[in-house]
C-alpha cells in the first residue's frame, strides 16, 4: 500500500557559484520505481476518469501484467538492467517519443517563448539595435560561464539540480527527418563556432562575435555590426526561407532535403544551424491584443515576422522595433526552468550601466547568407505561409494580472500556493463544462543526473470530490474545506513522488516502449482504452485546450480563486493543511 507522507513545503531556487561540471557527477541516477507501486498509483489515477465497469476490466489487466513471472516483471527487470548501465533510463526515450518522433510543427506546438520585462526603450531603430547588442552580450556571458564550468549551480531545498541542459543552450539545432528528427551539437566539434546569425527582413547574416585575439565584441562593436546588417537588408520582398521551419516535421524534412541539394543553400543552412544562437530583429507587429506574446511564440504570421525566424535553433533572441524583447527556445534541447535562467541573466545584464570602451581594430562586414530559390522551393514557401497563418489564427491567447492576493496570503492560511492554483484550475474547468477531465502538471527531474521533466495526473479522486462539492449548496462549508484540504494534500504528495522519480506515466510508457524494443507482444494494459483516456490530458497547466475561448477559463479561474480564499478565511483554523 502506498501511503501519503507529510507535505513538503515549496522552497525557492538558490544559485551557488562553483564548477558545475564537477558537481554534475555527484548527482544521483534516476531510480526505477517499484512495479507494484506504479500499478497501484495507476489504478488510483483511473478512478475519476473511467466508468466502474471499465475500471474493473482494467484492474484485471493490471493484475495480469504484474503477476509473478509475468511480462511486467520481465520488462521491469530489463528496465532495471538498463538503468544500471546509463546515467538516466528515461531521458533518451523521453527525447525520442516526446519530441524527435513527433511530426507536429515546433512553432506553437513545442517551442516555448518568454517575454522580458519592459526595459527603457525610445522606439527608435538605434534603440532596438542597442537592446539587441546588450542581449547578445548577456548570452555570450552565459556561454563563457558554460565553457569554463562556472555557471552557478541551482539548488532547491538544499538539493543540487542538474545543469546538463545549460550546455545545450547554444551551437545546437534540431534537424528535420522523415520519420524522426535528430539533434546536432556543434560546440563539441574541434573548432567550435564563434558566430551568431542575425535575421532582419527575413534575410540572414553571419556575425562573428569574437575579435581575432579571442575577446568578445563589446556592446558598441555589436551595435556597429547590427546597424550594418540592418542597412544591408532594407529590402522587404525577399522570399522568407525561415518560414519553412514552421511546417510539420514530415513536410519540412522533405523540403529540407530538397533545399540543401544546392551548394549555396547547404552552406547557408549549415551556417545557421552551427551558429551560437539566432538574433531576430523584427519589424512591426499587427495591432491585435497580446501581440507581444504572438511575436515571441510565432512572429505574428507570414505578413509580419514568422519568416524572420529559424525555429529549429536551440535559442532565438527576438527584439521588436517597439522594444519588445524575449526568446524562443527549442524545447527538445532544454526545459522551461533553463529558459528562465537565460532570461534572468539576460535581463540583469541589460540593466547594468554600460562601460564605454575605446574603439579597437576595424571590424569585417557581416556575411550575408544567400539562398537560391527554385520554383519548387517557392511553392513550398507559399504553402508554409498559408499553414503558418492558419496556425497563428487558431492560437487563442488571453492573460490577466491577478491583483487580489498572492502567495503570502495563502501561506498565512497554511495552503500550498501551487496546489491551491491547481485545484482552482480544475474547479474553473468544472464550472464551465460541468465535468472533470484528465489534467497534467509538469514536474522537474533535474535533481537527478541528466534529468528533464515528467508529468503527474493532477486530477485525483480527492480533487474530483472537491470540485463537485464546492458549488453544492447542500454541503456544509466545513465539509468543503475538508475536501479542499484532502485534494491539496493529495496533489502535493503526488508532486513529491514524481519529483523523486516515482511518476506513473513515464514509468509505464518506458515499459511499453521496452516491449516493442524486445519484440514482445504489447501487453493488454497498454492497449486498454483506460490507458489512453487517463493520459489524454485536456488541461495542462502551461497550456489550456478547451472548446471555449481561453478568456472564459481565465475569468472562471479568477472567480474560483476568490471563492476558494473566502471559503478558507471563513473557516480558517490554525491546523495546517
Amino acid at each position: 500500500m502506498v501511503k501519503q507522507s507529510q507535505l513538503v513545503k515549496p522552497v525557492p531556487v538558490t544559485l551557488v557559484a562553483c564548477r558545475n561540471l564537477i558537481q554534475q557527477n555527484e548527482l544521483p541516477r534516476l531510480p526505477v520505481p517499484p512495479l507494484r507501486q506504479t500499478c497501484e498509483l495507476y489504478l488510483r489515477a483511473l478512478e475519476p476518469v473511467v466508468e466502474p465497469d471499465e475500471l474493473k476490466r482494467t484492474k484485471d489487466l493490471v493484475e495480469e501484467f504484474q503477476r509473478a513471472g509475468g511480462v511486467g516483471e520481465r520488462l521491469q527487470r530489463s528496465l532495471e538492467q538498463k538503468a544500471d548501465c546509463t546515467d538516466n533510463w528515461l531521458t533518451e526515450d523521453y527525447l525520442k517519443t516526446v519530441f524527435l518522433d513527433l511530426r507536429s510543427p515546433l512553432v506553437i506546438f513545442s517551442n516555448p517563448a518568454l517575454i522580458f520585462p519592459p526595459l527603457t526603450h525610445q522606439d527608435t531603430a538605434m534603440e532596438q539595435i542597442r537592446c539587441a547588442a546588450k542581449s547578445i552580450a548577456g548570452k555570450l556571458d552565459i556561454k563563457r560561464m558554460n565553457d569554463n564550468g562556472t555557471l552557478p549551480v541551482e539548488y532547491v531545498g538544499g538539493k543540487q539540480l542538474c545543469m546538463k541542459q545549460c550546455e545545450q543552450l547554444m551551437s545546437a539545432c534540431q534537424v528535420p527527418g522523415l520519420k524522426s528528427d535528430s539533434l546536432v551539437f556543434y560546440n563539441k566539434s574541434t573548432t567550435p563556432p564563434k558566430h551568431i546569425t542575425v535575421v532582419h527582413n527575413c534575410q540572414f547574416f553571419k556575425l562573428d562575435v569574437y575579435n581575432n585575439d579571442g575577446t568578445r565584441l563589446t556592446v558598441d562593436q555589436l551595435c556597429v555590426q547590427l546597424d550594418r546588417i540592418r542597412n544591408s537588408s532594407r529590402q522587404t520582398d525577399v522570399e522568407p526561407v525561415g518560414i519553412l521551419t514552421t511546417q510539420d516535421r514530415h513536410t519540412w524534412s522533405k523540403v529540407y532535403s530538397n533545399l540543401i541539394k544546392d551548394k549555396t543553400n547547404r552552406e547557408s543552412v549549415s551556417t545557421i544551424e552551427s551558429s551560437l544562437f539566432t538574433v531576430c530583429l523584427d519589424g512591426a507587429m499587427p495591432p491585435v491584443s497580446h501581440h507581444k506574446y504572438h511575436q515571441m511564440v510565432h512572429g505574428g504570421g507570414s505578413q509580419w515576422n514568422s519568416g524572420n525566424r529559424w525555429f529549429d535553433k536551440s535559442l532565438q533572441v527576438i527584439v521588436g522595433e517597439d522594444g519588445t524583447c524575449g526568446i524562443n527556445c527549442c524545447h527538445t534541447l532544454f526545459d522551461g526552468t533553463v529558459s528562465v535562467t537565460v532570461c534572468d541573466h539576460s535581463v540583469n545584464m541589460m540593466k547594468k550601466p554600460e562601460v564605454m570602451q575605446s574603439p579597437s581594430e576595424p571590424l569585417p562586414m557581416p556575411q550575408k547568407l544567400h539562398f537560391n530559390i527554385t520554383p519548387e522551393i517557392k511553392k513550398d514557401i507559399d504553402e508554409a505561409k498559408q499553414h503558418m497563418d492558419t496556425l497563428a489564427q487558431n492560437l487563442d491567447v488571453s492573460d490577466s494580472v491577478f491583483n487580489h492576493f498572492g502567495k503570502n496570503a495563502l501561506k498565512v492560511l497554511k495552503v500550498s500556493p501551487d496546489a491551491f492554483i491547481q485545484m482552482a484550475i480544475q474547479l474553473a474547468y468544472y464550472r464551465i463544462h460541468r465535468q472533470c477531465c484528465p489534467t497534467a502538471e509538469a514536474v522537474s527531474l533535474r535533481r537527478f543526473r541528466n534529468g528533464r521533466i515528467t508529468t503527474i495526473n493532477s486530477n485525483t479522486s480527492t480533487s474530483d470530490s472537491f470540485v463537485k462539492a464546492f458549488d453544492n449548496p447542500e454541503i456544509k462549508n466545513s465539509e468543503k474545506v475538508d475536501l479542499m484540504k484532502k485534494a491539496i494534500e493529495a496533489h502535493s504528495w503526488y508532486g513529491m513522488m514524481a519529483s523523486h522519480g516515482r511518476a506513473v506515466r513515464t514509468h509505464l510508457l518506458r515499459l511499453k516502449s521496452l516491449a516493442a524494443e524486445e519484440n514482445i507482444t504489447t501487453p493488454g494494459i497498454f492497449t486498454d482504452s483506460s490507458f489512453f483516456k487517463v493520459f489524454d490530458f485536456k488541461l495542462v497547466t502551461s497550456q489550456t485546450f478547451t472548446d471555449n475561448k481561453a478568456a472564459n477559463l481565465l475569468r472562471a479561474l479568477e472567480d474560483v480563486m476568490l471563492d476558494m480564499r473566502t471559503l478558507l478565511e471563513d473557516n480558517f483554523t490554525l491546523e495546517p493543511f
